[in-house]
């Protein structure tokens, strides 16, 4: 790939490189799993390119182009030329315009022109140097004019004669003003796309509370809505700090598992029902959806001496109570006789657990080894 084509005695971190974030992978990365299948005889003309962060789009290969996976090209845009990387070719890239919503046959992709030169690299890589400094400018030309507007990101065209400029908003802006300085001061043509709060962690990335990277700038395509009811199925506590990621908004994964939930507690009683019993009428406190257990006490307000049921007890109190039967204990007779202390268990014949452990018995003193002594023999007298 493009991306491990370093010159010798240089390293990608290296600023004399000028690297850019878009070369390296992980930003919505595509595996191909068919790149060692030969293609077919209809393989589409169509690639995949990827451009900074999130963006990508699909490009016709009229000039039948020789394109793998990394290579570095120049594509048609407006007006101008743009600079990209190639991301899938293959049949494959039919599959992600369906993923898109994009229908093959009728969509008018726009042109591939050539392998990037050696020119239009290092161009493209003056342009990425500009970026930065045309955000922080920008954010200062917009603070001036007194706008509600954050301007979060910048990307510039690879042959630089135009950049867009991402920003947030949370009302509309009146932005034409600022088109105009911008225009002056960079002396390109401008663009003003607006995006989320959502989008916004997607394009510039970060490290997640799990450790690993966030999951809009790796493989997140589209942001579905996240509420909080999603937390309350998962019996996971309303705590905004804890349920908001980086972006300030409710975290994607709190979807991750929701349909896993939900099935699991579709024989679940109702938990406003409250149990009556003989000694009082006990209240639910909490769940555990996957050991099926719930626990209950008699102050409604107060979670001391919690008693756990299962949810099948539960359903049979309830059952009672409708009757007009009130039982005797939350916990029945056979479900107190049925608990077992977990232990180690030689089910398939293995060896202890502490077979290496060799207790000894300290009253056992080791017994010495005693030696008798022979007894000397009388000396002879000598004879004179």
């Amino acid at each position: 790939m493009t991306e491990n084509k370093e010159p010798k005695g240089k390293c990608a971190g290296c600023a004399s490189n000028k690297r850019d974030h878009r070369l390296l992978a992980g930003k919505l990365d595509v595996y191909d799993w068919l790149k060692d299948v030969p293609e077919s005889a209809q393989c589409p003309d169509v690639v995949e390119i990827k451009f900074k962060n999130t963006r990508k789009g699909f490009y016709s290969n009229t000039n039948q182009l020789r394109l793998q996976r990394g290579d570095v090209i120049a594509v048609e845009a407006s007006p101008g030329h743009d600079i990209g990387i190639v991301s899938l070719t293959g049949d494959l890239v039919v599959e992600q315009m369906r993923k898109q919503k994009l229908d093959p046959n009728t969509y008018e992709a726009k042109k591939v022109y050539r392998k990037a030169k050696p020119v239009d690299i290092e161009k493209w890589h003056e342009a990425i140097a500009l970026e930065h400094k045309t955000m922080i400018k920008a954010r200062q030309i917009s603070a001036e004019l007194k706008l509600d507007m954050k301007i979060g990101d910048v990307e510039y065209q690879g042959d630089k004669t135009k950049a867009i400029f991402y920003y947030i908003a949370d009302d509309r802006v009146d932005f034409r003003q600022l088109i105009k300085v911008l225009a002056e001061q960079f002396k390109i043509r401008i663009e003003m796309r607006q995006i989320g709060a959502r989008q916004e962690a997607g394009r510039i990335g970060g490290i997640g509370p799990c450790g690993r990277e966030l999951c809009c700038s790796t493989w997140i395509t589209n942001f579905v809505s996240v509420t909080t009811n999603a937390a309350r199925y998962q019996e996971i506590s309303l705590n905004p700090q804890k349920l908001a990621g980086q972006c300030g908004k409710l975290k994607c994964c709190l979807n991750f598992e929701l349909d896993c939930y939900i099935d699991a507690q579709k024989d679940f009683p109702n938990t406003s029902i409250p149990l009556e019993t003989k000694d009082g009428t006990a209240y639910h406190q909490k769940t555990d959806i996957f050991k099926r257990q719930m626990w209950y006490s008699f102050d409604k307000f107060n979670s001391m001496n919690m008693v756990q049921v299962s949810v099948d007890r539960v359903k049979e109190i309830i059952r009672l109570n409708k009757k007009g039967t009130k039982v005797d204990k939350l916990i029945s007779e056979k479900s107190i006789d049925n608990k077992k202390s977990l232990d180690y268990e030689n089910v398939v014949g293995q060896d202890s657990l502490n077979r290496f452990d060799k207790k000894e018995n300290p009253n056992k003193r080791r017994g010495k080894r005693k030696f008798r002594r022979k007894p000397r023999k009388p000396n002879k007298p000598t004879k004179s």
